[in-house]
């Protein structure tokens, strides 16, 4: 999705991940197609449920809502992902991204099972 890493607040649980996405994920509109949108927040969620969990578990969504609020625009975006609670089972995850002016564009939120890190094949 073409993410950079930029902290995780232990505290907050809260990751922030920034994307710059290419011409290529333009709707007609000329903004970011809304499928690609979803993807910038299930990653994000996912990333804070990884570095809360100090890369043990990663979440397999159960579902995801999301509420577009503008046009993601195609510039570097900030994304936050923080996890609400976690249980043995379930976790309560939430996803924002924000324009470069701190303008919310959209938002998600997930209920996941959380699961083991796969193994990396050989």
């Amino acid at each position: 999705m073409g993410s950079e890493f930029i902290s995780f607040d232990p505290e907050t649980r809260t990751a922030t991940v920034e994307y710059t996405p290419p011409p290529s994920f333009a709707s007609p509109r000329g903004a970011v197609q809304g499928g690609l949108i979803g993807g910038f927040l299930d990653e994000v969620m996912g990333t804070a449920l990884l570095a809360d969990t100090d890369g043990e578990l990663l979440p397999l969504n159960l579902d995801c809502n999301i509420s577009f609020v503008r046009m993601v625009p195609l510039e570097t975006i900030t994304a936050k992902g923080r996890v609400v609670r976690l249980g043995r089972r379930i976790a309560f995850l939430e996803g924002e991204l924000f324009d470069k002016n701190g303008n919310l564009l959209a938002r998600a939120t997930s209920t996941a099972m959380p699961t083991a890190v796969p193994e990396r094949g050989v």
